[in-house]
């Protein structure tokens, strides 16, 4: 039996690509934090630069997932999550990535807010699922 092939909506299809551009760009920015970012950069500066790294490889990562389980469940607080995510990972790893790229360090008062939007994101996920209720009987 053969089953009709799942929809996607442009929402869904938005953020989809969204997160395949912040793996991507993530796994160069991986690359030149181990191979470029030595011959100028603190030790210390490469670790912030490895973290932001890191926070947006996951996320990047489980905003796919999002983005997949939005295929069966649909409601406002999935899409909330996912803007969440996309806001958190440009807000925590961009402020790291600038930061150590130009030594502003007034940028380091936005990192925290980055994180309270990935917080925020993962909290939205539970509520998306709280709110779900199947409609089988």
């Amino acid at each position: 039996m053969l089953k009709q092939p799942i929809k996607l909506t442009e929402t869904t299809r938005f953020f989809l690509i969204l997160a395949s551009l912040l793996g991507a760009s993530g796994v160069a920015l991986g690359a030149y934090a181990s191979h470029g970012l030595s011959a100028w950069a603190t030790v210390k500066e490469i670790e912030y630069f490895q973290l932001a790294v890191t926070y947006q490889l996951f996320h990047a990562i489980t905003l796919l997932a999002v983005c997949l389980l939005s295929l069966f469940i649909t409601n406002a607080f999935l899409i909330a999550s996912k803007i969440a995510f996309v806001l958190g990972v440009v807000l925590f790893s961009g402020s790291l990535y600038l930061y150590v790229l130009t030594g502003t360090k007034i940028l380091g008062a936005i990192t925290p807010i980055g994180g309270l939007c990935l917080i925020v994101a993962w909290l939205l996920i539970a509520l998306a699922l709280l709110s779900h209720r199947n409609n089988t009987k």
